[in-house]
Formats: structure tokens, sequence, C-alpha cells
């Protein structure tokens, strides 16, 4: 079942790279929605069958291959993958529907866009270190060209910088990888937590710190995040919304399964070090936000903040706050590829994303009302507001946080507020007020555009309301992600005094 996810995108960009060319690119993108509608409905088959009571990898494949190397094909899916995966498919799908209908080169962008879904699957499902790698890796060629041609008027500077800070950040895995399995006398490269247990504190924090800066540049977390902002700037809509939504979780998928999985002992001893940094890169990101006039710009940095509420709750390591990195991972994917999405439209009927420059869009005439209150529902969740899936994700990690690291948590708290900050600004500029001369007489808006940021609203209300829906798929598997090592009694003995909690163990 698992093997389909990777296999049916890939067969399906080979059968559309030999369509003939004279095909009209509406024709390439109808053609792509097919496979893609079933890798989603696919999908949701796998978890409408997934035992929410069992820990541990279901669906396993395991068929040997390099041998000599130590190479297994080895899959599985558990309630750390299985959000994601889902949420690849379904930001797949939106992606290609938001395509533009005259795109160049049609039949090698939508042959592009399915080999990147299938290299994200591969990297969320692979259960052998070197075979993880190697999605890993695979997936930044398409990106690449993906940006580097149907980017906009830097696209060659953003994809190249894109492509070398992905790069470094392969090594430092790898290097992280191939030392684990030289250090403790592994036979292959599947994925056994077990086996870190003879490798010394010392040791397993030399380890996880490659696997922190490798992790770290693809999440992105301050100051490995400068590619980031350049690359969705210059990317197309369609391409943002993959890599806010989808690409940059390939970064915290790795810390949970990883980090602490794979190193429970030394992430104890570097948790209080992580709380910092995440409320640095929390800060730093909102600040910089506020800064902006690009709108894609500060949803870009916005997302550099969010992403380090991920790191404080992995840094906690409770339960409550391991699944409360998982939802903010979810989340998060929603709300920025809404948001790019509208910041698209209004790119594209105005023809420009400088907030200096736009006013009124709200304008039930000659504006963009139906994008302006969309955008605003899309702002409330990212600020966190009761009632969406924000509130629920940024709830728990604070929640989960705060017993641990109370003033790291506080920091991040700061940082929600200043979400609020600089998008209240960006939306009372673009979509309140008169509406400015340079975007009078806009073109309507087309159902096309309109209804992918629609379906995500509805999501991100319906999760906001019954969160029960998007938590319980995590739920057991994040009880047993929770370091057999005390993270409270390593702080301690440190002569760090905290609150105790129930919570912790």
């Amino acid at each position: 079942m698992l093997s389909a996810l990777i296999f049916v995108p890939v067969l399906g960009a080979g059968l559309i790279f030999l369509l003939p060319t004279t095909l009209p690119s509406s024709r390439f993108r109808s053609i792509t929605l097919v496979p893609l509608a079933g890798l989603l409905l696919w999908t949701i088959a796998i978890a409408a069958q997934f035992d929410l009571t069992q820990t541990g990898m279901q669906f396993t494949e395991r068929l040997p291959w390099v041998e000599w190397l130590g190479l297994n094909y080895h899959l599985g899916v558990d309630g750390i993958s299985l959000p994601l995966l889902v949420l690849n498919a379904g930001l797949t799908l939106i992606a290609v529907f938001a395509s533009a209908s005259n795109i160049e080169r049609p039949r090698f962008y939508y042959s592009l866009l399915l080999l990147l879904n299938a290299g994200v699957s591969g990297a969320f499902l692979a259960q052998d270190l070197l075979l993880f790698f190697l999605f890993y890796e695979i997936e930044l060629i398409p990106l690449y060209f993906l940006i580097a041609i149907w980017g906009g008027k830097r696209r060659g500077y953003a994809a190249t910088k894109f492509l070398l800070y992905t790069a470094v950040s392969g090594i430092f895995i790898l290097a992280s990888f191939l030392g684990w399995v030289w250090l403790t006398g592994a036979q292959n490269f599947d994925y056994n937590p077990n086996l870190t247990a003879s490798l010394p504190v010392t040791t397993q924090l030399i380890l996880l710190a490659g696997l922190l800066v490798g992790f770290g540049i693809k999440i992105p977390i301050f100051p490995f995040h400068t590619w980031l902002p350049d690359a969705h700037v210059e990317a197309s809509t369609p391409v943002s919304v993959l890599l806010a939504g989808v690409l940059l979780k390939l970064g915290t998928y790795g810390l949970l399964r990883f980090c602490v999985g794979l190193f429970p002992e030394g992430w104890s001893v570097a948790a209080p070090t992580l709380a910092i940094w995440a409320s640095v890169s929390v800060l730093y990101g909102a600040l910089t936000a506020i800064s902006q006039q690009d709108m894609k710009k500060m949803v870009a940095y916005s997302s550099i903040a969010h992403m380090g509420y991920i790191l404080l709750a992995a840094a906690a390591a409770t339960h409550l706050s391991l699944l409360a990195a998982i939802a903010q991972s979810v989340s998060h994917g929603l709300i920025s590829a809404m948001l790019f999405l509208l910041v698209g439209v209004v790119g594209k009927k105005t023809g420009t994303r400088d907030i200096d420059k736009l006013q009124g869009l709200l304008n039930p005439e000659r504006g963009l009302p139906l994008v302006g209150s969309l955008t605003i529902v899309g702002v409330m969740a990212s600020a966190g507001i009761p009632g969406m899936v924000g509130f629920i994700a940024e709830f728990m990690v604070f929640r989960g946080s705060f017993p641990v690291f109370p003033i790291a948590t506080l920091l991040c708290l700061v940082g929600t507020g200043l979400t609020a900050v600089y998008f209240l600004l960006m939306v009372n500029r673009v979509f309140f007020g008169r509406l400015s001369d340079i975007v009078t007489d806009l073109p309507p808006v087309q159902w096309g555009d309109r209804v992918p940021a629609i379906v995500l609203a509805l999501l991100l209300v319906i999760f906001g309301i019954q969160p029960n829906w998007l938590v319980r798929w995590s739920d057991a598997e994040a009880a047993t992600l929770v370091p057999g090592y005390s993270i409270v009694q390593t702080i301690q003995t440190s002569a760090i005094e905290i609150p105790p909690s129930k919570e912790v163990f």
C-alpha cells in the first residue's frame, strides 16, 4: 500500500512526459489531477485502516536492495508520518489545481510536481536511514527546476541558493547517519533507536549536532533561514504552497524522528539550549516580518517564527508538547498554503505585492472582497485566534512546554502576539481604506483562484472546532517518543530550577 504513494506519481510523471507538446497547458493540468486525486484517496484509505491504539510502524514493507551497502527498501507509517502524508497529497493536489492554465513548458512542469510529491512521500515513509537520505536529496532536484524555470526575476539566484543550502543540509545529515552506523556497529542502516544506548552522551551530542544543523537548515531556524525568503519571493504561487506547506515539514519530521527518536539521552542534555534557540528564532522571525513591504516575504518570515514553536515543543519533549509539534506542523502547512495562495491572487490581479502601494482591496465593487475576507481568516488562524486550528496547535505547544521551559515559552508567547501585529499591519494597509489608484478596475477573480483557498479555510475552521480529528492519529506515537531520560532531572542536575510538572517524566 505504501509503495503506491511513491511509484504512482513517478509513473504519472513518466506518462505525462511522453505526451505530445501540442496539448494545451490546461489539458496537462487536468491529466495531472487524476493521479493526484487517486493518491489523496489512497492516503485517506490508509488512514481509515490505521490502528490508533497501536504504536510503531504499520503497513510495513521491506525488501533487500543493496545488501553489501546495508541499504534496504524499508517503508512504514506511524502517527508521526501519517498526518504529513495526507498533507503532502492534499497540498500537491491544490498546487496543481492553482497552477496557471497557460503555463510555459507544462509537460516538464507537471512532471516535476509529481516527482516532488513522490520524493517527499518517500522521505516520510522511509525506515532506512540511507533510504531517507536518498529521498531527502531527490526532492531538491525538481524543486530547484521549479524555482529556476518558473520563478521571478531573480529566480536563478534563489534556486541556486536553495540548492546549496539543501546540499549542505544533506551533508550534515549523511555524516551523522554514517557516524551512527559506524559507532554503534550496526550491520545496516535500519532505523533502530535501541542501538544508540551503547554510545556515550558526548558522542550522541556530536552526532545530534550534525542532525540539528541539517534539519535546522531545512525547517529553517535562525540563523540558517536566509534561503527561505528568497526562494518564496521568486517561486511561483503553487511552488510556494508546496515549499511552505510540505517541504519545510521534512525538517520538522526529521527533528522528531531522528533527533528526538534516535538520540533521546543526547536530546535531554541539549534541550535547554534548543529551547533558547527556539525563542530566538520565533522573535527574530516575527520582528523581521514587521519590517517587510512585500506581502510574500512577510508570510515567509512568519513561517520562520512558527517553525520555532515546533522546536520549542520538541525541546520540552513531553507527551503533550510532542503531540503539539505534529499538530503545529500540519496547522502551519494549511495556514501558510492558504496565505501564499491569496497573496498570489493579489499579486496577479494588481500587479504588485508591495504593501505601501496597495489599499482598499476589500472594496466590494472594484476590489477583491472575497480574497480579502479569506486573507483575514488566514491571518486570524496564524495569529492563534480561538476557533481556528492555529489556536489549538499553539495552545498545545505552550501548555506542553511551559512546565519545562517557562521563560522560553513566555518569549514565544510574545512572538505569537507579534504575529497579530505584523499581519494586522498588512491587512489594515492592503485591504482597508480607499482603493488606491494603482489597483482600480481589477479583473474579476475566477473560481479556480477561489476554490483552493476556500477549501483550506474550511479545514482551518473544522480542525479548530474539532481538533481531535487532527491529533488523534498521533496521540499514541507521541507518548512513545517521549525520551526515557528525564529532561527535568537533566536540567536540575545542571542547577537550573524549574517548576515540577506531572506531565514530565
